[in-house]
């Protein structure tokens, strides 16, 4: 601090003497401090901010091990390009596929990298479970290998697994082997020294040190995200891995990293101890891990949405479908509901709604704090059983938007496309049937969007339904003109659109109006 001081008293003052007056009471300080134990305890660095890690690194690292998989990939071979000519044979001589269409795929091996570590003396082992899974469509986990560090291989089995949390529990035989336990990782703090250890590029076993960036990190990319983040370097093949606290307990699980380039950048992610342990200790029981579930699509809050519907953006998430019959509409959920909380916890960015009721048992009550209309109201729901992944993320259908119709211009539709930027036609049977919607649909079929404006910019396009604005269920277009034209009259920025595209599900859209 003392040299950052003079550099800037250098700076202001702008000469030599400056610089020279600024830096003789560094000096004489430091030469004090090297002449005075007491001085120079002064300046260490405090308790927790070890010199040194090594005898903690030498107690934990025979605890975390290397792990591999072989697995089998079915590829469609090459086709060959001179099929039905002379030149068909010669091109099969040198490994071409078939030319008729007859060809079978062919099996590839691959393989996987990764880490875990033991979490009990009889050869349990905590991985992530993009370690130990198929790396490609079709493809087959042959083998499992477990390599400690003294390079001793084991085969593993596959005790469990946890998709959505990313977790994978592995067993070897033998042993005893040298474990580590979970700690408390809601004691976590921003700015805590943090170690991890793994197999980065498959080099070998290797230490890394920093601190926690951040907690409740978000990444998006699972239903669960809620990680603690850490600029300690982690890299492919870390996954898996432990991160330890000062006490050399685990209190997260290394999983993800933000990179462009693939390699470290200071932006590692792990799954917070907290989290972990419940799942692992589900699964060494030999149980199958269950979540709430409501039967909801959600959407985020985001500020043109919350400025359409009047309330603070990124507080709440919004109800886009209700599942018929499943929990959410047994307790009176609806469409266009803004849950604000879930058994008293408020739902934010950090903290979602399908955390929240994720970690409500099956069977248990949920009480849902809710906004509709702008009016506050509480119900209470029985949480279900979430179903697998797999079913939730089942593919849907495609659209055609070449079926819709041109509307010709008219003073209703010149209004809307200067105040949306889209103009709409009715929905007939015939464009029902075009745009693969069922007989139950209803809405209005966006015939043109303005190319410079908001409902470009937020993706609508040509072929979608407009299913109702701001709440209100719109099938004639001059219901959306009367809507809009409510909008404006209460001073409002924006009208939310409830947009519907082909058979897919549903969701809410803010579209800023035109001054």
């Amino acid at each position: 601090m003392r040299y950052a001081y003079a550099i800037t008293g250098a700076l202001l003052l702008g000469g030599a003497a400056a610089t020279l007056a600024t830096q003789a009471p560094a000096t004489a300080d430091a030469q004090t401090a090297q002449n005075d134990p007491q001085a120079m305890s002064a300046i260490a660095p405090r308790a927790g901010a070890p010199m040194s890690f090594a005898d903690l690194v030498a107690r934990l690292q025979p605890a975390v091990v290397n792990i591999s998989t072989k697995q089998s990939v079915k590829v469609q071979p090459q086709q060959n390009p001179f099929a039905g000519t002379p030149f068909q044979d010669f091109f099969n001589q040198f490994g071409g596929g078939g030319g008729q269409g007859d060809a079978q795929p062919q099996t590839r091996q691959a393989q996987s990298l990764g880490s875990g570590f033991f979490v009990s003396a009889d050869g349990y082992i905590v991985t992530n479970n993009h370690v130990v899974a198929p790396g490609a469509r079709g493809a087959t986990v042959e083998s499992i290998t477990v390599t400690l560090p003294d390079r001793k291989e084991y085969k593993a089995r596959l005790i469990g697994r946890d998709v959505a949390s990313d977790l994978a529990l592995l067993k070897i035989d033998g042993g005893p082997f040298p474990f580590v336990r979970f700690g408390d990782s809601t004691k976590a703090r921003v700015g805590d020294w943090i170690i991890a250890i793994g197999n980065p590029f498959g080099i070998g076993s290797t230490v890394t040190a920093g601190i926690i960036s951040a907690l409740h990190r978000a990444t998006g990319l699972g239903p669960y995200d809620r990680f603690i983040q850490t600029d300690a370097s982690i890299n492919q093949g870390n996954s898996g891995g432990p991160m330890f606290d000062l006490r050399g307990e685990v209190i997260g699980i290394n999983s993800q990293i933000l990179s462009p380039s693939g390699g470290n950048i200071g932006i590692g992610f792990a799954i917070p101890a907290e989290q972990a342990k419940p799942i692992i200790d589900t699964l060494m029981a030999g149980g199958t891990v269950k979540r709430g579930y409501l039967g909801v699509g959600i959407q985020p809050l985001t500020e043109d949405i919350a400025a359409a519907l009047n309330l603070p953006k990124n507080r709440g998430e919004l109800i886009s479908r209700v599942e018929p019959a499943g929990p959410a509409d047994k307790a009176g959920v609806k469409q266009g509901d803004v849950v604000v909380r879930v058994n008293g916890q408020d739902v934010t960015p950090d903290q979602t709604l399908t955390y929240l009721v994720g970690a409500v048992k099956p069977g248990q009550p949920i009480k849902l704090d809710v906004v509709r209309d702008g009016r506050p109201l509480v119900l209470t729901a029985t949480a279900g059983t979430r179903p697998s992944e797999e079913a939730l993320s089942a593919a849907v259908g495609q659209d055609d938007d070449n079926a819709v119709p041109d509307r010709g211009d008219n003073q209703t539709d010149q209004a809307m496309t200067n105040t949306l930027g889209l103009t709409v036609t009715e929905l007939t049977a015939q464009i029902r049937n075009a745009l693969g919607l069922d007989s139950t649909a209803r809405g209005v079929v966006i015939t043109s969007v303005d190319g410079a404006g908001d409902a470009a910019q937020k993706g609508l396009r040509r072929g979608d339904l407009i299913v109702s604005i701001n709440r209100q269920p719109v099938n004639t277009v001059e219901d959306v003109a009367r809507l809009v034209n409510e909008a404006k009259a209460q001073n409002r920025d924006a009208v939310l659109l409830f947009i519907q595209r082909g058979r897919q599900p549903g969701g809410f859209i803010a579209v800023r109006l035109k001054k």
